[in-house]
């Protein structure tokens, strides 16, 4: 019976030391413009910070950067922009906010 209790004992204790990763979630609107001038223009993957501060002006929100690799969220008016190290992996269309 104790050895069954040291073998327990050590399956939670190994449990116990997995790695934890963090989770990003991206509230997406079901049917977002079209990324052009002729919806709502917003940064593409691959441009760095810099391009998309010289193409869209300061951001509106600076969230720091968490995980590994490093994820960074800037928001806009209209939109967010989400870049891992310096460039952009996705951007959306923020959702439109709730009438009270």
């Amino acid at each position: 019976m104790t050895f069954q209790k040291i073998i327990l004992a050590s399956i939670f204790c190994i449990a116990s030391f997995t790695t934890n990763a963090d989770v990003l979630l991206i509230d997406v609107i079901k049917e977002e413009p079209v990324n052009s001038a002729s919806g709502l223009l917003r940064p593409k993957n691959g441009q760095s910070m810099d391009q998309v501060r010289s193409q869209f002006g300061e951001p509106t929100k600076v969230y720091a950067t968490v995980g590994e690799p490093p994820i960074t969220r800037w928001n806009y008016s209209h939109f967010s922009v989400y870049f891992e190290h310096n460039l952009v992996i996705h951007s959306v269309v923020n959702k439109p906010k709730k009438a009270p």
